[in-house]
């Protein structure tokens, strides 16, 4: 996902003088793409997230189009005040690149864990929330945050280099099949936990419907709307903790569409994540995948 990210931005700054990339300190290996081939438009901020935040809104406000990056929570939780009141407060163009949504730093422990921004940030006004399962999505997500004068928060997972979509994908806006079939139980992922959720249900032959959500805020609410007067059971599944994330902006969507009367019924909703969640020990990405038991609970 790094380098569809950086093969990205460097396409849009060609056609874009105004497009700027600031980094905390991070990034090497990465960024070095842009930063050589637009010196003028790349800013290394240090290690001072907040206040590279406000330099980023300032120039938002003046004109300029800003990404800025860095890993895991820092970008986030760490300046969740600059987010709030420098960006969303002014509606500021300003585009938060998250290298290591989940457990992508799962080694690095839990300092490094992103499992509570999806709710967190969600909660702030003005803001869009994207959170890619693949590399198309990937592009497509960074592609849909340019069309929006808004802050965006974009959650990427390190690798992620998994394809789950045969072609280019026309909008990241829309709730997107992966495995569609008759069956009245329906899958709803996000993030790079959609292809740990596709292994399964191939290797199991589970035959299931399985969608991706990239889009989580604002969420495609008529997509939704479609899958749940299909279904009789919904599993949501989420890296990141069950409060305020994923699995609840599905249900709140549901309650949404039940209480206008777009659907008649509420199917079962199972939501499958992190509760009140802090390791006692720390693994890779795969060991916490597994804690969640997903093979267990969908046979």
């Amino acid at each position: 996902m790094r380098t569809v990210l950086i093969n990205t931005l460097v396409e849009m700054g060609k056609n874009n003088p105004n497009l700027i990339l600031m980094t905390g300190d991070l990034g090497y290996s990465v960024l070095e793409k842009f930063q050589e081939q637009f010196p003028n438009q790349f800013i290394n901020a240090g290690v001072a997230e907040q206040n590279m935040i406000g330099v980023a809104s300032g120039m938002a406000l003046a004109g300029k189009t800003v990404f800025v990056y860095s890993i895991a929570n820092f970008p986030s939780l760490r300046c969740l005040e600059q987010i709030r009141n420098d960006l969303c407060y002014h509606n500021a163009n300003v585009k938060i690149i998250s290298i290591g949504a989940g457990f992508t730093y799962g080694s690095a422990g839990y300092t490094h864990h992103g499992i509570e921004d999806m709710a967190i940030l969600r909660a702030l006004p003005n803001i869009r929330v994207y959170t890619p399962a693949d590399i198309r999505e990937t592009k497509a997500s960074l592609e849909n945050a340019m069309l929006y004068s808004c802050p965006c928060y974009i959650r990427l997972d390190k690798g992620g280099s998994d394809v789950l979509h045969d072609g280019e994908i026309k909008s990241v806006e829309r709730v997107l099949p992966i495995i569609e079939n008759n069956s009245d139980i329906s899958i709803l992922t996000t993030g790079t936990i959609t292809h740990f959720v596709y292994t399964i249900l191939k290797e199991k032959k589970l035959a299931f419907s399985l969608y991706s959500v990239p889009v989580i805020k604002p969420m495609d609410i008529q997509g939704i709307s479609s899958i749940v007067k299909k279904s009789k059971k919904i599993f949501t599944v989420e890296e990141h903790q069950l409060d305020g994330g994923f699995g609840s902006a599905i249900l709140e969507k549901i309650h949404e569409l039940f209480f206008k009367g777009e659907i008649t019924k509420i199917p079962l909703v199972h939501r499958l994540g992190f509760r009140d969640f802090i390791p006692k020990l720390v693994g890779d990405q795969n060991h916490f995948r597994d804690l969640l038991s997903i093979e267990i609970t969908l046979n």
